[in-house]
């Protein structure tokens, strides 16, 4: 059995580098074979189109990539309660995905939002006005998403810009434009310069992103012994391998394997799940 584990995973192992090593050697293929064709050709852009399949179907699909490693591990060890840890893991890798692209869309929001004061300085420095400057800058950085359309409205017909600022300000990642619709607010009203309060505002918000970078390749190194602590049990099974032992038919087939299972997963969870949250405060301090 244990020869027959190693050859599944050198199996395994061996089509994964087969799959990117063809993938690699069909986009060279079809760049030769086109090279002097028109770059237009539907054979190329059909080509191209087959060659980006796998990349495209796990496009906001890579989740499901839980069940071939559940199959693997259903086929190695002779159960199907890998297939059902899979099935649960799905949703559970979904919901982890999502909150990571949540957290990576608040993130480039608010770089959008120092290119835009920086956009509307360069502008109203270069002579345009207020509403014209904004105009130009919303095109040019695209940060604002579905709260574009009104904030362009407002500025180019003379509406409530601080308003349509602030109620953009609350899509994720765009807290700074509350910022930019007070510095507007108190120029309108006050008559202070816009170009000047933008200028210090991208100041704070270029600081404030420097702090949290700082932060976090302070980190760094508690997220790589999170994943270290993750990866411990896979490496424990490995060595167990190695030894000639056979631990999936023990965690799998015996009523003491399945309850050192069920336990270690659960301990396994509990300490990712603590591991993660302090490092999650600590990186929101």
């Amino acid at each position: 059995m244990p020869a027959a584990v190693h050859a599944a995973v050198l199996c395994v192992a061996a089509a994964a580098w087969l799959m990117a090593a063809g993938r690699d050697q069909g986009r060279r293929r079809a760049r030769v074979l086109f090279a002097d064709g028109d770059a237009e050709s539907p054979l190329r852009e059909r080509w191209e189109s087959v060659l980006r399949l796998p990349r495209r179907w796990l496009r906001g699909r890579r989740e499901w990539l839980c069940l071939p490693v559940a199959l693997v591990l259903a086929v190695l060890g002779e159960s199907v309660l890998p297939m059902a840890a899979g099935a649960i893991a799905v949703p559970l890798v979904r919901r982890w995905l999502r909150r990571s692209e949540l957290r990576k869309d608040r993130e480039r929001g608010a770089d959008g939002v120092v290119d835009l004061c920086g956009a509307v300085v360069g502008e109203l420095r270069a002579g345009r006005e207020p509403g014209q400057a904004l105009l130009v800058a919303v095109r040019g950085t695209g940060v604002m998403g579905a709260a574009e359309a009104g904030v362009s409205a407002a500025a180019r017909f003379g509406g409530d810009v601080p308003k349509a600022l602030g109620q953009a300000a609350r899509e994720p990642g765009l807290d700074g434009l509350a910022g930019v619709a007070a510095c507007w607010r108190v120029a309108v009203d006050g008559g202070a310069g816009l170009a000047a309060g933008l200028d210090r505002l991208e100041g704070a918000l270029r600081a404030d992103r420097r702090r949290r970078e700082e932060l976090r390749a302070q980190l760094a190194g508690a997220w790589s012994t999170v994943a270290v602590l993750a990866l411990l049990p896979v490496l424990g099974m490995g060595l167990g391998v190695a030894l000639g032992a056979d631990p999936l038919r023990v965690l799998l087939h015996s009523p003491v394997g399945l309850v050192c299972l069920v336990m270690g997963g659960l301990l396994e969870a509990a300490g990712l799940l603590w591991a993660g949250r302090i490092v999650r405060a600590g990186e929101a301090v």
